[in-house]
Formats: C-alpha cells, sequence, structure tokens
C-alpha cells in the first residue's frame, strides 16, 4: 500500500489552520521533531536513521522501540510550507525503510 502524502500535507496544513482559529500563538522558529512508527517486524531501523541522518536531521528510538523520533539540528521558520517540506523528507525516508509517519510537535527551543 502505498502512502497518501497529499492526505498528509492537507492535514498539516489543516493542523496549522486549527491552531491559529484556536488564538494560539505560533513561535517564529522552532526545533521540530517528526515521528515516525514502525509499520512492521520489517521496518530497517539503522539504514532509516542513516539515511535521514544524511539528509541533516537527528534521531533517536523511544523506549518502547516502536517510534523512531527525527529532529531538525536547526530551528525552522514555523509555516505550514516550511513544516511540510521538511516533513515530507523525513516522510519520504521513513516510508522507504517500512515507517509510517505519525506527527510533529514544535517549541523545543
Amino acid at each position: 500500500m502505498s502512502h497518501d502524502f497529499d492526505a498528509q500535507k492537507r492535514e498539516t496544513f489543516d493542523s496549522f489552520d486549527e491552531m491559529k482559529k484556536g488564538g494560539m500563538t505560533l513561535p517564529q522558529t522552532s526545533i521540530v521533531e517528526f515521528y515516525l512508527l514502525a509499520d512492521s517486524d520489517e521496518a530497517n531501523w539503522s539504514a532509516c536513521e542513516k539515511a535521514l541522518q544524511a539528509k541533516g536531521f537527528s534521531t533517536q528510538r523511544d523506549h518502547d522501540e516502536d517510534t523512531l523520533i527525527v529532529t531538525t539540528k536547526t530551528a525552522l521558520r514555523i509555516t505550514a510550507e516550511v513544516i511540510w517540506e521538511a516533513e515530507r523528507k523525513v516522510s519520504e525516508i521513513g516510508v522507504a525503510y517500512d515507517f509510517l509517519p505519525d506527527g510533529w510537535e514544535f517549541g523545543f527551543d
């Protein structure tokens, strides 16, 4: 089954709309964490981490070993467009190694 990047993009842009409508004050810039869930026992953790690190991200496995936490090394401008650009890169790599995108967070500065 292929991943629906268009639906994922809509979800990211909808999240920004909801945050703004809810009156949330967004930071100008922030480190961003993206989450990838292992989709099966065949998920290739090491190769995925190596590919993400080669693209300039930091990686860390969560304590339960079912989620790969992918972090930007520098703060990103917090807009839907900029977040989506990084999210797509992370997701494309993750999907190639049997991981599913599972959201993102900012505010780690």
